[in-house]
């Protein structure tokens, strides 16, 4: 039996087919008197609980004892908490892929543009710290977007990898230089999010500034005309992180400002027909701390009625300081709940509110981490608890740039965190149900769930999937409620190809056991599910991140 897939499912046949789920409140008390009980009562001798790696699964086991990895679930799916937008899983292309316009003909990449497009759609922020330096320069000629050469690709490739390492000596040292960039690296942008089937946001260049310290917008109403003329389609940011804006240029932007900047380029869109009614998105800071809060704050007294979401960054950790403990740590997870509801407390009335840049570590990513298998826990949970509080449009930091958090990399092979990425793109829907747990430990701090409604393309009307992982080195068994235990299951577990907590830094990651790989650069692995029949519980291996689509759950809000 291969490692890889440890599902153990055990068959309840003492309920009957026809039980029905008590109200919410009485069943979260039934889990509470099951649990006092079954503590009180010691395992039964020779029941050494469900063995992780277990194919089989019994019919006439009864219950054993709960143990600390035991989880108990309450899920309502009589109603939905939050609707997510469409493109809610969405990412970014640094900026500095333009340093160099020859690295924007990576973007002609027959596998780039193939691992882009499983992964519609979303949004595709053009951006980041070197967006505030970049300048657009009118050229004669342009071309759109063809198919790159395979020597031409190798090379670009190779040179890409090497370049990087300097962009990320510039990042640590705020060390950026003006950039020119033309119609060209337009062109390119725009027909790879167009080919792909993406929503191109483009972040413009805030440290344009006038004697008097406001934004000076003749640069970018360059731009809008010339993609108006070639009718293109896109949405708009003002500046990247204004809160860091003293470190890189030695300019200092209150939010005040910021949001008058905000206000004077929606008027810029205005006189354009092809961006009146644009999106426009911002201000872009980071984690709602000290002064960052006082931008915020400032720039939505006078930029909320300019933009159509507010954007802010998060990152859990420093890349240069971090280890893999953090990287597991639950506590370390629990920041960005903190941070959401700050953001919430801070945020205007009626604008959705959108992570507009994030991933695992600041400052290029954490080495062996960031690009590793253990980041996607970071990740999942990103994704289910930013859902679960309502925030309606997640960007990862990057698909492509330079750093260690990118979902491909230099060779345009997949990271570990593409792969969780295009399974949840799959399997996982708008809607946002309410899931609640209790284990020995409480909230059972290593085990995390989430509850969706399934999308629409991996399963029939009233169909959820559970997002779940675990960060601990034993297995943890989840015990379902009868809402969901009489439905069949298909799994899709993953687990990185290297057993034990070691072996979480592979960049190797299997679902059900088999290591994903592309087949050639035009072709995906399967990423089919394996189907197990009606259970009252399902282990979770050590280490793992696991969804779990239940096709007759039959829920109402999914209905």
């Amino acid at each position: 039996m291969d490692r890889g897939l440890c599902v153990s499912v055990y068959l309840n046949k003492n309920r009957g087919p026809g039980s029905a789920a008590a109200p919410h409140v009485l069943r979260l008390s039934v889990m509470l008197l099951l649990l006092l009980l079954a503590l009180l009562s010691p395992r039964a001798a020779g029941d050494p609980g469900p063995r992780p790696g277990s194919w089989t699964w019994t019919r006439t086991r009864p219950r054993p004892s709960p143990r600390d990895s035991d989880v108990y679930l309450d899920l309502d799916l009589s109603s939905v908490r939050h609707r997510v937008d469409t493109r809610f899983l969405s990412f970014t292309i640094d900026a500095s892929l333009a340093e160099k316009e020859r690295f924007m003909a990576l973007l002609s990449s027959v596998k780039l543009q193939t691992l882009t497009k499983a992964l519609r759609p979303a949004f595709l922020r053009f951006g980041g710290s070197r967006q505030d330096f970049m300048e657009f320069q009118r050229s004669p000629w342009s071309c759109g977007l063809t198919l790159l050469p395979w020597w031409l690709e190798e090379q670009l490739k190779e040179e890409w990898a090497q370049f990087q390492e300097i962009l990320i000596k510039e990042d640590l040292e705020a060390d950026y230089g003006d950039l020119k960039f033309t119609a060209t690296t337009v062109d390119q942008l725009y027909s790879f999010s167009s080919c792909c089937g993406l929503d191109l946001v483009f972040g413009l260049n805030a440290l344009l500034r006038t004697k008097e310290n406001s934004w000076d917008g003749a640069n970018a109403a360059l731009l809008l005309e010339y993609c108006q003329a070639r009718g293109y389609r896109m949405s708009w940011e003002l500046g990247n992180e204004p809160n860091s804006f003293r470190k890189k240029a030695g300019v200092v932007v209150d939010g005040q400002q910021l949001g008058r900047d905000f206000a004077q380029l929606r008027e810029l869109m205005s006189r354009f027909e092809l961006y009146r009614q644009a999106g426009l998105y911002g201000p872009d800071v980071s984690q709602p701390r000290h002064r960052r809060a006082d931008i915020l704050d400032g720039f939505l007294e006078t930029g909320a009625q300019s933009i159509d979401a507010v954007t802010w960054h998060h990152y859990y950790v420093c890349g240069r300081d971090t280890s893999l403990n953090d990287f597991l740590n639950p506590d370390i997870l629990d920041t960005l709940n903190d941070n959401i509801t700050k953001i919430l407390e801070h945020g205007a009335p009626g604008k959705p509110v959108w992570l507009g840049e994030t991933s695992s570590a600041y400052g290029g990513g954490a080495p062996g981490l960031s690009n590793a298998f253990v980041a996607g826990f970071m990740w999942l949970d990103k994704l289910g608890l930013a859902a679960s509080r309502g925030l309606q449009v997640v960007m990862r930091q990057a698909l492509i740039g330079p750093g260690k958090y990118q979902l491909v990399d230099p060779n345009l092979d997949p990271f570990p965190d593409y792969w969780l990425s295009i399974l949840h793109k799959r399997l996982v829907g708008r809607r946002v149900l309410r899931v609640e747990m209790l284990s020995q430990l409480g909230q059972g701090e290593r085990v995390r769930v989430y509850l969706h409604c399934a999308s629409k393309r991996s399963s029939s009307s009233g169909a959820v999937v559970l997002l779940s992982m675990n960060l601990s080195d034993e297995p943890a068994v989840l015990f379902l409620p009868p809402s969901v235990s009489s439905s069949s299951v298909e799994a899709f577990v993953l687990q990185a190809d290297q057993p034990g907590e070691q072996g979480v830094l592979s960049r190797n990651v299997m679902l059900n056991g088999v290591v994903l790989k592309m087949v050639d650069d035009r072709t995906f692995p399967d990423l089919r599910g394996t189907r197990l029949p009606p259970a009252d519980r399902l282990q979770l291996p050590p280490f793992s991140m696991a969804f779990f689509l239940f096709h007759e759950a039959g829920a109402p809000a999914c209905s």
